[in-house]
């Protein structure tokens, strides 16, 4: 533990976007922690966002790093890059790392993100078989892009159709592999799920057209002669895909070993209070790994949400800052973008409608055009804009605040402009 005439211990295990806008939140208001961060892998904090642009070649590793060696060592803040670790003792307020060091702390946050699902089937470590998860995914992916010509991609949801479009912009034939009927079916509605598919499986000149195979599982992964590579796929109706790359993008779940085996509350996530505390006093989590009133965050804006609350809280702790009101977080509502060139689209809220709901559509076939608002009480509750996503942000702020739109009800398709 820290004496009297030092700098209280603060460890957060975990480098990931939720954790670094938590330094960059707490660094604005306080400087009397003595910082320690923990990551697995070799680099600092990047976007993990941006990872969809690297992959098409629009971006450089270099250009969506955000807190590189350099920005640690200015803000005094010590980094373990290759390193995990392996255990934390709560009552001795000591993590071990896997190399056997040990590390005491004041205060702990987990901030450990989440793994992706891997099907469980057999040959899933076969060379060409990878997730969609960090810079080492696409590093293994662009190298696979750059000798092969054919990538089956399992998952038609929001990271999955944007690993397809990257591996299409490296020249790749792609195909699609989607459980639903619906392309995005967890952000979009049936028919902007069809205009999706439409586009993206027409050719256009900055890529190929996508195929898919929609309503189809993957039963089986089937090896080269050697049985070192992927060759091919089979679903489950017996079709099968030729392939040199299989890319999984069927989901993540958050990471919470470590938690577990210190004995932290969990359910799908570690278990938060509103002030992302766990059940063992001393220790926070955050992010990805966190589940707070039954909810879990694979969106980036919640999790910044927590890193703001989280900042305050800790720096309310310490003597150089104290908050007016003791911060709490208390969920989120949340949006969706993809990030393929030439498409643009928006989703937020109840967008599939519910019981005594109201809906406001507008179509332009000719343009792919498609707007659609979900209203109930003089209140929209959800949305879907597809081709023109014009006013989103504002939708958006009427959905949060729950503003009654019965005023202007009548343009409200149109956007603000036609709603004064």
């Amino acid at each position: 533990m820290s004496s009297l005439n030092e700098k209280p211990k603060l460890i957060m295990v975990g480098a990931g976007m939720a954790g670094m806008r938590f330094l960059d939140e707490l660094l604005a208001l306080s400087q009397a922690y003595q910082i320690t961060v923990f990551n697995r892998e070799p680099h600092g904090g990047y976007n993990r966002i941006m990872l969809s642009p690297v992959l098409a070649g629009e971006k450089t590793l270099e250009e969506i790093i955000t807190h590189d060696s350099d920005w640690f060592a200015a803000n005094d803040i010590t980094l373990h890059t290759h390193c995990s670790i392996s255990r934390i003792d709560a009552k001795s307020q000591i993590i071990i790392t896997e190399q056997g060091e040990d590390f005491n702390y004041d205060r702990l946050i987990i901030a450990t993100g989440s793994n992706p699902f891997v099907l469980p089937i057999a040959n899933t470590d076969l060379a060409g078989v990878v997730s969609f998860r960090e810079i080492a995914d696409v590093e293994l992916m662009q190298k696979a892009a750059a000798g092969g010509k054919q990538a089956v991609v399992i998952g038609g949801g929001l990271l999955g159709l944007e690993a397809a479009y990257g591996l299409q912009k490296q020249g790749m034939q792609v195909a699609v592999v989607h459980r639903s009927s619906i392309l995005m079916n967890a952000q979009l509605d049936a028919r902007a799920g069809e205009i999706l598919q439409s586009e993206l499986s027409n050719a256009t000149p900055q890529r190929a057209g996508m195929q898919f195979y929609m309503q189809s599982e993957v039963a089986e992964i089937i090896a080269n002669l050697t049985g070192t590579h992927i060759q091919a796929v089979r679903l489950k109706d017996g079709r099968e895909i030729a392939c040199d790359l299989l890319v999984m993008a069927i989901g993540i779940r958050p990471n919470i070993v470590l938690a577990e085996s210190a004995g932290l509350a969990s359910n799908r996530g570690i278990l938060v209070n509103d002030q992302l505390e766990t059940n063992i006093a001393n220790i926070y989590a955050l992010g990805e790994c966190v589940e707070h009133n039954g909810h879990t965050y694979g969106l980036v804006a919640p999790l910044y949400q927590q890193a703001k609350v989280l900042a305050q809280i800790l720096a309310s702790k310490v003597g150089d800052y104290q908050a007016e009101v003791l911060p709490a977080y208390q969920g989120s509502l949340t949006s969706t973008m993809l990030k393929v060139t030439g498409i643009n689209l928006f989703s937020a809220g109840e967008f599939n409608g519910m019981e005594d709901a109201e809906t406001l559509v507008f179509t332009d076939a000719a343009q792919n055009i498609y707007r659609k608002l979900v209203i109930a009480n003089q209140r929209i509750i959800g949305a879907v804009l597809y081709g023109d996503t014009y006013a989103a942000n504002w939708f958006f702020e009427l959905l949060k605040q729950r503003t009654d739109i019965s005023q202007c009800k009548d343009t409200l398709l149109f956007g603000e402009g036609f709603s004064n």
